[in-house]
Order: structure tokens, then C-alpha cells, then sequence
């Protein structure tokens, strides 16, 4: 299994992760990345494949403009579109496919629903969560995913810690582009299209049947129209934690 080693000097492209707390006690991480200036805005594209099918509006315009971006799959999706992932594997000069989770459950390690979907509910639930995702993205022959996010990007903060611990990232963001793929099409355009320099975007990239990719693929566009570089959450890892080692050895 290949191991993906970044330079260093790559290592300081995230600038920052925090966290807001909720009622209900869980947690929706931020992530910026270091601003490139008012000359070459940089942001940071990342689209959720959760299950279902591709989006082909999206990553068409991906394809089409050579636009990077890091995209989170779940087991189920990989499992459902094969040879999407073989496109996406084929460009490993865009695209970065990083750990969505086996089966697209919350990582909350206490008994609940999040957005009405019941989450993982234990910290070993939690584990096989995000440890099943990752074996499925490197038993496609994909490298061995850095970074973790889980279904609806809500965590509790015991299970961020675990998370962390074994080797992982957590993958938040600061432009909502298109709200769970709910947004008719004008609305997620205007969002992602006005997203500023060192934004991260979240947006899904499954359900090429709603309104919601139409504006995605849109606002992409325009963001590159205004000379938006975008970039990759891989460009701010050095290189697998030990635990990704592992992982790696179970994927040969």
C-alpha cells in the first residue's frame, strides 16, 4: 500500500480549527485555511459523497475545469459507484479522497439523533465508524485518508478526542454551501459563489437528482471565474500518523 508523503512546506497551509458547542452538547468544528491575499485568493473545496449515487454536474465541472478538491466518501458510496471512484483515483493530481465513514452515522458516542439520523451511540461505535470507512477508501487503492468527517459534521467533543487519538483530523468547514444538498439551485450558487479567501466549503456531491448540484457546480465556476485557487486539505498534512500506518498494512 502506498503511503502519500507531502513536503513540509506544505504543513502550514491550515490556519485554524475551532469549535461552537450546541445545546445538546455536541460540537460542529471550523476550519479555515491561510489566506493566499487579495492578488490569489486561495479556499478550500470539500464535497461529501454520504451514499446513493455521483453527482455528474459537479464533478463534471470538476473534471472540466481541473479543479482540485477533497472528497469524503462514506463505504456505501464506494461501494455503489465503483467506477466513479476509478475516475476520481485516476486524477490523483485533483482529487484527495479522505474517510466520510462506513455506514453514515453521526460520530456522537452517546445514544441520540442528529438531524433525525441516530448516531453512532459509543465510543467503540464511533471507532468502527470512522476505522470502517477508512478500510473500505484503501481497499479501493486509494491512499490512506488523513483526515475524518462524520455524518451532519456534528460530533461530541469525547468522541472528537477519540477521533483525534487514533489518528485523524477532523474535517470542518466555514461556508455551508448548500445545507445537506437541501437548497434549490440559485441559493447554494450564491453561497458557495460567495465564499471568501481561506473558506473551506462543505457541499455534497450524491444527489445529482436535487436542484442543489446545479448551484454547486455554478458557484464553483464562479469562484474560479474570479480567480479563486483552490486547494486541498492534503496540502496542509506532512505525512500518516502511525495509526494510518496500520490501517494501511490491514488495506494490502
Amino acid at each position: 500500500m502506498r503511503l502519500f508523503f507531502l513536503s513540509a512546506t506544505l504543513a502550514v497551509s491550515l490556519l485554524a480549527c475551532t469549535t461552537a458547542e450546541a445545546r445538546d452538547g455536541l460540537v460542529e468544528p471550523k476550519l479555515t485555511i491561510a489566506r493566499g491575499g487579495p492578488q490569489s485568493p486561495r479556499v478550500a473545496l470539500t464535497l461529501d459523497a454520504c451514499s446513493g449515487a455521483a453527482d455528474e454536474r459537479i464533478l463534471g465541472e470538476l473534471f472540466r475545469e481541473e479543479i482540485p478538491a477533497t472528497i469524503f466518501v462514506t463505504t456505501r458510496w464506494v461501494r455503489r459507484n465503483p467506477q466513479v471512484m476509478k475516475r476520481l483515483q485516476s486524477r490523483p493530481d485533483l482529487f484527495e479522497i479522505e474517510d466520510h465513514g462506513e455506514n453514515h452515522v453521526p460520530a456522537v458516542d452517546r445514544p441520540l439523533a442528529v438531524y433525525g439520523i441516530p448516531a453512532a451511540g459509543s465510543p467503540a461505535a464511533v471507532a468502527a465508524e470512522v476505522e470502517g470507512g477508512a478500510r473500505a477508501i484503501v481497499a479501493a487503492g486509494s491512499p490512506v485518508p488523513r483526515w475524518f468527517r462524520g455524518a451532519t459534521a456534528r460530533y461530541s467533543p469525547s468522541a472528537v478526542v477519540e477521533i483525534e487519538k487514533i489518528g485523524y483530523r477532523i474535517a470542518g468547514y466555514s461556508v455551508n454551501g448548500d445545507q445537506g444538498a437541501s437548497l434549490i439551485a440559485g441559493m447554494a450558487e450564491k453561497r458557495i459563489a460567495a465564499a471568501k479567501d481561506g473558506d473551506v466549503i462543505i457541499a455534497h456531491v450524491n444527489q445529482p437528482s436535487r436542484s442543489a448540484g446545479e448551484g454547486v457546480a455554478r458557484g464553483i465556476h464562479a469562484l474560479k471565474e474570479k480567480g479563486v485557487t483552490f486547494v486541498r486539505l492534503d496540502e496542509s498534512f506532512v505525512a500518516p500518523t502511525a495509526r494510518a500506518a496500520e490501517l494501511a498494512a490491514v488495506g494490502q
